[in-house]
């Protein structure tokens, strides 16, 4: 059924972090409901749409590394994580 997947260790623990990120986003959206707000971005957003933008953007973040520099995916991965925390508290 999947197996067209290249299932590897570190795909496995991709969407298992995505799929934790979700849960537990639905988690704290049903103790604590919020209200759209806007902060640095040019759009009222919640907390859904900030992590749906943040992680859209770590995606072009590792596209950018890999198109234009040979430095580890590591670091991309950082500061992917690092734009997602700014993202989630001021965005």
């Amino acid at each position: 059924m999947i197996a067209w997947m290249n299932w590897t260790p570190s795909v496995a623990i991709f969407f298992a972090v995505i799929a934790a990120l979700l849960a537990v986003m639905t988690v704290f959206e049903i103790i604590s409901p919020c209200t759209e707000r806007k902060g640095f971005l040019p759009i009222e957003t919640t907390r859904g749409d900030r992590l749906f933008i943040g992680l859209l953007s770590a995606a072009y973040i590792h596209l950018a590394f890999l198109a234009v520099s040979n430095i580890s995916l590591w670091v991309a991965l950082g500061v992917s994580v690092l734009w997602l925390l700014v993202l989630l508290r001021w965005g």
